[in-house]
């Protein structure tokens, strides 16, 4: 499946269902290099007494290289209390490591499956870090690939994580690329002719304000970065107009920074996770990032894009199928609970969007009368 979406009301856990995933992939990243005694960024379920003071569990499944992984932790505030992974070359399961916290101490299971030097690995790791991330630290080449799924193809977007703007500068940088920019800026229809980016040194003093941007390219000096956005508006070349980026529309600007990140999502076959992927976008520009994922001509490398929206008009012309579509919603405790279309079983002919806005899938905001 190239991609997905989730629907609900404000505060039903769509939001959350992402960070649930950016918290493990921050743990996967850096927890071995945590010091003794620092807290993991760890937030329970508040709405339940039981569940308040207990440990979260995740558990993620995914394939990398070829290879289906099952990678699950457990953890709060302090420590981290259980920890698994299980591996499926052939098909049938591996379970490479296992380690759990158990009156006051750890207890490790090693499969023979998994090469080097368990012990030193295990002996290294904290009480607050993963095995996993402290066993790739030290040089243990067998887990590389699922470390990397972590850090190099997991993108996620959500709360205050934003693209990041230097990824369009640098994909300007390459002699190919306004050939690649260009295209994707035409088939969203923004009548953009052509981009002029002036780099600008950052002294001291000088203001940045919306003609310049402030963007940290990787391995470089933050720059401050001009950009100029040519329309063309007939066929002669006096009819070439320029417009400051501060001038463009927000729905343009958003869509130019994230351009080279969309791109790049493509191009390495990572997995995005995006939050209200029409924030200052017109439907129809979701819809046209959206098929990029769903054609096979333009998604190749299978690249995976889950996101969260209120846009409707997506459920309409069968642009998704059912199997794509989830709906979030809360139960009495306050849980969130996440729903396939599928489960309702929608007749074939059946007009979701209208269904939907309906109540017959639930996931819907409850509005009452505002009476001042």
């Amino acid at each position: 499946m190239r991609s997905a979406v989730v629907y609900g009301p404000n505060a039903a856990g769509k939001t959350n269902l992402l960070i649930a995933l950016q918290f493990v992939q921050n743990l996967v990243v850096n927890s071995a290099t945590w010091q003794q005694g620092n807290e993991l960024p760890y937030a329970p379920f508040k709405f339940s007494p039981t569940s308040r003071n207990k440990p979260s569990r995740f558990q993620v499944t995914f394939i990398q290289d070829k290879v289906l992984y099952e990678y699950g932790v457990s953890a709060d505030a302090t420590r981290v209390y259980e920890e698994w992974l299980v591996a499926y070359p052939v098909g049938r399961p591996q379970r490479l490591f296992e380690r759990r916290y158990e009156k006051r101490a750890y207890q490790w299971k090693f499969s023979t499956h998994l090469k080097g030097n368990r012990k030193v690995w295990k002996d290294a790791t904290r009480p607050n870090a993963l095995f996993l991330s402290t066993a790739v630290q030290l040089n243990n080449t067998q887990l590389i690939p699922v470390y990397e799924w972590f850090q190099k193809r997991l993108v996620v977007i959500a709360g205050n994580t934003k693209f990041n703007p230097a990824l369009t500068v640098t994909l300007l940088d390459r002699r190919d690329g306004k050939e690649i920019l260009l295209p994707f800026l035409h088939a969203a229809d923004l009548g953009i002719a052509d981009v002029d980016v002036l780099r600008e040194p950052l002294v001291p003093g000088l203001a940045i304000n919306g003609s310049r941007m402030l963007v940290a390219e990787p391995g470089k000096s933050p720059v401050l970065v001009r950009v100029t956005m040519l329309h063309q508006l007939g066929q002669k070349e006096e009819s070439v107009v320029g417009l400051d980026f501060s001038e463009e529309s927000s729905g343009t600007q958003a869509l130019f920074l994230s351009a080279g990140a969309w791109l790049n999502v493509l191009d390495k076959a990572e997995v995005l996770l995006f939050d209200e992927i029409d924030t200052s976008l017109h439907p129809l520009i979701t819809r046209f990032l959206v098929g990029m994922f769903n054609s096979k001509e333009r998604n190749k490398l299978n690249a995976q894009l889950l996101f969260t929206t209120h846009d409707t008009s997506l459920l309409e012309d069968d642009f998704l199928r059912r199997d794509q579509v989830w709906f979030v919603e809360k139960n009495r405790d306050g849980q969130s609970e996440l729903t396939p279309l599928t489960d309702f079983s929608p007749r074939k002919s059946e007009a979701i969007a209208r269904g939907y806005l309906r109540g017959r899938y639930g996931a819907l905001p409850i509005v009452r009368e505002f009476v001042s």
